[in-house]
């Protein structure tokens, strides 16, 4: 699998679901004018990967936003069980603190299987967060605030998301990406 395919993929996920789906109503802004950064890791080990996604995070802090405003740390192969991608969320967020980068940038998360808390594997709530490889999402925490106040009900989002995904229906979503087994 080379990194060129993994972001062919990852741009159909963003622009059928997220965007044409409206499950993010703030990623279609910064996909037209090409502001997302998409970087597949090649990491053998977590601590390898964490390695990256620190220095993705400088990079991200010290960009022009208008050069890239978010980055989308992919990789395919090292996380494919969701329960050792938690343990990855975690550490990532230790990276945030560790740079002094609450408040500044935060992490979203996005898996083949992700599932919420409390949920079951068929829930289809949790196909707001299932994207098609283990995906940090890097977002600049002015970005979501500037976006969010131009939304008029931001914590109704995720309410409307699993409203948008029970009526397309696990069958709906397999329609949408046909080469996945999600």
């Amino acid at each position: 699998m080379t990194a060129d395919l993994v972001i062919v993929r990852t741009r159909n996920w963003l622009e059928k679901a997220v965007i044409g789906l409206n499950l993010c109503p703030f990623a279609k802004a910064v996909y037209v004018k090409e502001q997302v950064r998409y970087v597949v890791s090649s990491a053998r080990h977590l601590d390898a990967f964490l390695d990256e996604l620190e220095h993705e995070l400088v990079l991200l802090r010290d960009a022009d936003p208008k050069a890239i405003d978010t980055t989308l740390l992919i990789h395919p192969t090292l996380f494919a069980e969701f329960d050792d991608f938690v343990d990855v969320i975690a550490a990532g967020e230790r990276v945030v603190a560790d740079l002094a980068l609450e408040g500044v940038l935060q992490l979203a998360h996005f898996h083949p299987h992700y599932q919420f808390e409390g949920s079951t594997p068929d829930d289809i709530a949790n196909y707001t967060n299932r994207a098609p490889y283990p995906t940090l999402h890097l977002l600049r925490e002015d970005s979501i605030a500037r976006a969010a106040a131009a939304f008029p009900d931001p914590a109704a989002i995720f309410e409307r998301n699993i409203a948008v995904l029970q009526e397309l229906g696990p069958e709906g979503w397999r329609r949408l990406f046909p080469d996945t087994d999600r």
